[in-house]
């Protein structure tokens, strides 16, 4: 019994969709970005740099750059001294959160594998 993709989508085509969404998430940090602006809140850099203590500096604006340019991410920047930067996720990112929890879910039931 193999997979029955929806009528638009082949077995390939739709192995190749999930791949490409998947490289979207890639990194080792952008999902943890993602589950703190979950929920449509927002955040500043620093508030996201305090919330996720194990990650550089470097890393966390890498992150933030890759997942705006995926359009995952929105980027806001006021007009102050010093600058106020905001991040949200825009709506197609916030799309996310469904999916997310059911692969989590997902990833929960797995059975206990018996010892060789």
């Amino acid at each position: 019994m193999g997979y029955e993709p929806k009528s638009k989508y082949t077995s390939q085509t739709a192995a190749a969709g999930v791949e490409t969404a998947l490289r979207f998430l890639e990194g080792r940090w952008k999902l943890v970005i993602l589950f703190h602006l979950f929920g449509g809140r927002v955040m500043r850099f620093s508030e996201l740099e305090r919330a996720i203590p194990d990650i550089s500096q470097k890393m966390l604006i890498q992150q933030l750059r890759a997942l705006e340019n995926d359009g995952i991410v929105r980027r806001v920047v006021y007009p102050e001294v010093p600058p106020k930067v905001e991040y949200r996720l825009t709506d197609w990112g916030q799309a996310l959160c469904p999916a997310l929890d059911a692969l989590l879910t997902w990833a929960e039931q797995k059975p206990e594998t018996p010892a060789a």
